[in-house]
C-alpha cells in the first residue's frame, strides 16, 4: 500500500508557525482540493490510511508485541534501549519510541479524517453515494482502531480510574492550516468517539475482502470495545453477531496465518515489497538470528502455561527453537516466520476471539448469548487437540485467552482489565505491574509537551 500513492499526510500536531497560519502548496504532492477531485485520487486517500498503519508502530507488531514484554509472555532480550525501558519498568518521557508510537498513530488517524470529511463531497459521476459512504465507514473503523490503541497505551483502564483519567487529544477534524492545542480527553470520552465510530460505519461495511475493514471487523471491535468496558451483555451480543456471520468461520487448525482465511475479520496484508517498515515489527522481533532480531522469545512463564497440558497444538505447530539474541537457544512463535522480507500479515481481528469473548463475557454475565461459554471453550480446546473440560472458570478462559492470543497483542490489556499484575509472582517489577501503578500505561511524549502548553503529564513521568 506505502508504495502505491503520494499523498499529503498532515496532522495539527506536525506544524507549527508563529502566527498559527500555514500556507503549504509542496510542488511534489498533491494538494487537497486534488486529492478530492475524483473517485480515483479519493480512494487513493483512503489507501493512505492502511498506509499509514502498516507502520511497526500502528498495526504490524511493535506495540503488539511490547504490550506481551511489558506482562509475562515475551522474555525481552534485545539491544533496543527504549524496549527494555519498557520492559524493565524505567521509562523515560523522552522515550524515543514512544515518540515513534505517537507521532505514527496520530499520522494514521490524520489521514482518515481526510477521508472522513472530504469524500462525501468528491464530484465524480461513477463514485456513487454507496461507495463513498463506504469509504467513510473504513475511515472510521480505522480512525477508531488507532484511539482504541493509543487509549489502551496512555491512560489506566476503565477498571482502575472509572473511565476518568486522562487519555490522548481528540482530534476528528483534519489539519488544514491552522494550528491547534487540544488538551487530553478522557478515557469516557475516547471511548466514546469510538464507539460513535464504530456505530456510524456499521451499516455502511461489507464483507468483500477481509484485507481491509468489514462489517464483520466492526462487530468484533465493538464486542472488544464492550469487554474492555465491562459491558458484559454488549460484548457477549456483538461476538455472538459476528461469530453468526456467515463470511466467517473458525478455522479447523491453524494454517491461517498469513493468509485470508475467513478466520479473519480483518487482517493488515504486508508483502515483502509493502509491509513492515523498520524490522521491529512481528516478523522482525519474534524470530530467531539470523532470520530475525531474536529479540522476542517466549517467556519461561509462558512456556509453562503450556506445559501445563502435553499436546497443545498451538504450541507444537506454532513455534520453532532458535538462537535469540545474546546467543542462547530459545522458544519462538512461528505466527510470523518471514523474518528476511518482513511479510507477514498482521492479525488484527478474527474468529477465535470472539468465542473467547463471548464466553468470558456470558460467563460473568451469568448468560448463555448463542451458546454457553463451557462450549465455546471446548471448541477452542478441541481444535487444539485437548480434552474437554467439564466445567469453566474465569480464570480456565483468561488461560486459553492467554494461549490462543501470544504474540498478537491482547496479554496486557486482558491482564490489566481483570485487575490483575503484568507480571506473574517471582518475576522481575511485579510490583511496579499492578493496575494503577505509574508505569504500566506511557508517558506524553515531551516533544509533545513542549509544544503543546494544554497537555499534562501522566503521573510518575
Amino acid at each position: 500500500m506505502k508504495n502505491k500513492f503520494l499523498i499529503l499526510l498532515i496532522t495539527a500536531a506536525t506544524f507549527l508557525s508563529c502566527d498559527n497560519k500555514i500556507d503549504l502548496a509542496p510542488e511534489d504532492q498533491l494538494t487537497l482540493p486534488v486529492s478530492f477531485s475524483n473517485k480515483t485520487l479519493a480512494l487513493g486517500v483512503l489507501t493512505g490510511v492502511y498506509s499509514a498503519a502498516q507502520q511497526d508502530d500502528v498495526l504490524n507488531g511493535t506495540w503488539q508485541l511490547a504490550g506481551d514484554w511489558q506482562a509475562d509472555n515475551v522474555n525481552f532480550v534485545g539491544s533496543f534501549p527504549t524496549f527494555n525501558d519498557v520492559k524493565n519498568y524505567t521509562t523515560l518521557s523522552d522515550n524515543n519510541s514512544i515518540t515513534g508510537l505517537w507521532d505514527d498513530c496520530y499520522e494514521t488517524i490524520g489521514t482518515a479524517n481526510l477521508v472522513i470529511k472530504f469524500t462525501p463531497s468528491v464530484e465524480d459521476p461513477d463514485f456513487t453515494d454507496e461507495e463513498k459512504a463506504n469509504a467513510v465507514a473504513q475511515a472510521k473503523f480505522m480512525r477508531a482502531l488507532v484511539y482504541f490503541k493509543l487509549s489502551n497505551w496512555y491512560s489506566q483502564p476503565v477498571q482502575v480510574g472509572n473511565g476518568t483519567t486522562l487519555a490522548v487529544p481528540l482530534v476528528t477534524e483534519p489539519f488544514e492550516g491552522e494550528v491547534k492545542f487540544p488538551s487530553r480527553a478522557t478515557l469516557n470520552e475516547v471511548q466514546a468517539q469510538i464507539e460513535q465510530d464504530l456505530l456510524d460505519a456499521l451499516p455502511n461495511l461489507n464483507d468483500t475482502d477481509n484485507s481491509k475493514a468489514t462489517k464483520g471487523a466492526c462487530l468484533a471491535f465493538l464486542s472488544r470495545l464492550y469487554l474492555y468496558q465491562d459491558k458484559f451483555a454488549e460484548a457477549a451480543d456483538f461476538a455472538n453477531q459476528a461469530i453468526q456471520n456467515s463470511a466467517y468461520a473458525l478455522a479447523s487448525d491453524y494454517t491461517f496465518y498469513n493468509t485470508q482465511s475467513n478466520e479473519f475479520y480483518f487482517t493488515l496484508v504486508n508483502t515483502a515489497a509493502d509491509g513492515q517498515d523498520t524490522g521491529q515489527g512481528f516478523s522482525g522481533l519474534s524470530n530467531p538470528t539470523p532470520v530475525g532480531r531474536g529479540d522476542a522469545p517466549f517467556s519461561e512463564n509462558l512456556l509453562a502455561a503450556f506445559a501445563e497440558e502435553a499436546g497443545d497444538l498451538r504450541f507444537s505447530t506454532l513455534t520453532q527453537i532458535g538462537t535469540d539474541a545474546i546467543d542462547n537457544t530459545s522458544t519462538f512463535t512461528s505466527k510470523f516466520p518471514d523474518g528476511i522480507n518482513a511479510s507477514d500479515n498482521a492479525p488484527v481481528f478474527r474468529v477465535t476471539e470472539m468465542y473467547l469473548t463471548r464466553a468470558e463475557a456470558n460467563l460473568r454475565a451469568g448468560s448463555s448469548v448463542g451458546d454457553t461459554p463451557l462450549n465455546d471453550i471446548n471448541a477452542l480446546r478441541s481444535r487444539a487437540g485437548l480434552p474437554n473440560v467439564a466445567a469453566v472458570t474465569l480464570e480456565q478462559i483468561l488461560k486459553e485467552r492467554r494461549k490462543e492470543l501470544c504474540f498478537e497483542g491482547h496479554r496486557r490489556m486482558d491482564l490489566l482489565r481483570n485487575n490483575m499484575n503484568l507480571r506473574r509472582p517471582g518475576m522481575a517489577n511485579e510490583a511496579a505491574s499492578a493496575p494503577g501503578q505509574d508505569k504500566v500505561i506511557f508517558p506524553i511524549p515531551v516533544n509533545q509537551l513542549d509544544l503543546n502548553e494544554n497537555l499534562v503529564q501522566n503521573p510518575g513521568y
